[in-house]
């Protein structure tokens, strides 16, 4: 019932930088998402926090001294100037207050406290600029904060040089350089003080961050000065890779660069796979949404950076994994031919086998069958091959050997072949090649499903001489096929066959369909087919279907 009474504030000290600057954070100065808030009431008196902090730390109230933070135009966020005695005097709600005029959403502050050499805080004059340092070292590769200064503005930074190398355990007279941290986003601008001119000559005022280290031979170390360190902190990545062939879990992850180039991210997956050969190594991208690869891969050097393949839509948002495959032969030439996954459809016994077959652009569907011939076994040296697309699991699509093959084809979707049988060469003007298709009812609702295929119905054939050569098709045992029943479906009502139908009678126009069914009553699995058919030139002259 109280709590209106109460409200939160948050204050960092050195104690938090230096904790949080080469560990957690590495641009700024201290992330307040992890500073511990401070509940008062809301009129507690701001003097009476700092007694507060004189029994909590140990810190007298004549060595303390509050500064208010701001985001600046670079989206930094560095103190700005420390509290005037009149706002020490407010109550903390009434800071508070102050806070959220400046667009700050809750009260956060920073505690200067006095340097060991002083007994007090130096009254500070327009000249006065307090800076902040952090210590890189090349060979280790760490950066630390060290402290904060009070300095004149008109004095120079070579000034500071023995206080600065005390503070980092160096010679009196070690040479250093100086870095100003001016921004990191969304690029790193880090830029070498000139330490013979004033600080203000250099642009630098209350807040800003310094950062020094030994001076090295740009050779002698990995990331030999603070510049290239925090181009190498704001750019790594680390990438989850996982197989493409299994996609739900990582095989291993890496350390890489946002700046890679799609020539260092292989380099660096083949290295750690022992592959001699990156280029033979495929990429593709993740949908994080979906949790799955993207449907198309990365075409060789088709993306500049790693940050190009793991950006988003969302240009804020970022992926962490990729796919990879290792390839047979290197992606450029893959690249250059065309790769269809094809499933033959043997004539005996009745099963269908696998085959991935690689063809130069531009090739013809009757380069495909010449190439697959080479292959498969056939029933007969001179059979012919029908090449069909499937889509939904009905037919979709009935292919001439004279066509040119879509580079588009997607290599994951099979493309259908089997041999014409011999007695498809025999039909009549009136019979009719019928494309068969699976389904089952639902809720009274017909569904596909299985892979569909080509049957001949003779002119005046009845269903009973049907059920015959269907029931040999598909080496389907005497007691089981007597469970089958086979209808008639118009408008997705199927009207239930006698044996002594004439099936095609049932049909007055040239595309039909046709559907035998094994009924959902008996306590097996349904396979249901259905069929449109149209007549032999049809097929020939134009193979598609309507």
């Amino acid at each position: 019932a109280e709590a209106h009474m109460f409200t939160t504030f948050k204050v960092a000290r050195d104690h938090d930088l230096a904790a949080q600057i080469g560990r957690d954070l590495f641009f700024d100065l201290v992330d307040y998402e992890k500073i511990h808030p401070i509940r008062v009431l809301k009129d507690m008196p701001f003097n009476q926090v700092k007694e507060e902090f004189s029994k909590e730390f140990g810190i007298p109230v004549h060595s303390q001294r509050f500064w208010w933070w701001s985001k600046r135009q670079n989206n930094t966020y560095r103190p700005t100037r420390p509290l005037t005695q009149q706002e020490e005097s407010y109550t903390v709600g009434q800071l508070k207050d102050a806070a959220i005029r400046m667009n700050s959403s809750e009260l956060r502050l920073y505690l200067e406290v006095v340097q060991e050499n002083h007994l007090t805080l130096a009254s500070r004059t327009k000249d006065d600029i307090l800076l902040f340092f952090k210590l890189y070292d090349p060979e280790k590769e760490e950066l630390r904060y060290v402290g904060n200064l009070l300095l004149k503005a008109s004095s120079k930074p070579s000034d500071i040089v023995p206080k600065l190398n005390e503070i980092a355990g160096f010679q009196h007279d070690e040479d250093i350089e100086l870095y100003e941290e001016i921004k990191f986003e969304p690029n790193i601008m880090c830029e070498p003080v000139d330490c013979d001119v004033s600080f203000s000559l250099n642009q630098i005022a209350d807040g800003d961050i310094l950062c020094y280290q030994k001076r090295c031979s740009l050779d002698q170390h990995r990331h030999p000065n603070v510049s290239s360190f925090f181009e190498y902190v704001h750019n790594r990545q680390v990438v989850h890779f996982r197989l493409l062939e299994k996609p739900k879990q990582d095989d291993f992850s890496l350390e890489l660069s946002k700046r890679s180039t799609y020539d260092d991210v292989v380099e660096k997956v083949a290295q750690h796979l022992g592959m001699d050969d990156p280029s033979k190594l495929r990429l593709t991208q993740h949908i994080p949404h979906l949790q799955q690869p993207k449907h198309q891969y990365i075409k060789y050097r088709s993306i500049d950076h790693l940050s190009d393949m793991l950006l988003l839509r969302n240009p804020n948002q970022m992926s962490d994994i990729l796919y990879y495959e290792i390839l047979d032969i290197p992606l450029p030439e893959l690249q250059g031919l065309i790769t269809l996954r094809v499933a033959f459809h043997q004539a005996t016994p009745n099963e269908v086998l696998f085959h991935i077959i690689r063809l130069p652009k531009g090739s013809t569907y009757s380069d495909l069958i010449d190439d697959l011939k080479s292959k498969v076994q056939l029933s007969r040296s001179d059979a012919e091959l029908r090449l069909f697309q499937v889509n939904n699991n009905k037919i979709w699509k009935v292919y001439l050997p004279t066509e040119k093959i879509d580079a588009v084809h997607d290599p994951n979707v099979p493309l259908h072949v089997e041999e014409i049988p011999e007695v498809e060469k025999s039909a009549g003007p009136r019979d009719r090649l019928v494309h068969v298709v699976h389904f089952f009812k639902d809720n009274q609702h017909i569904q596909y499903y299985g892979v569909p295929f080509f049957f001949l119905i003779r002119e005046g054939e009845a269903l009973s001489d049907i059920k015959v050569r269907i029931q040999k098709k598909f080496e389907v045992p005497d007691e089981q096929f007597l469970k089958w029943k086979f209808a008639y479906v118009a408008y997705n009502r199927p009207d239930y066959l006698q044996d002594s139908d004439i099936v095609l009678s049932r049909f007055q126009v040239e595309y039909i369909l046709f559907f035998w069914m094994f009924d959902r009553k008996y306590a097996f699995i349904q396979t249901f087919l259905a069929g449109i058919s149209f007549s032999r030139k049809t097929f020939m002259d134009h193979g598609n279907n309507p």
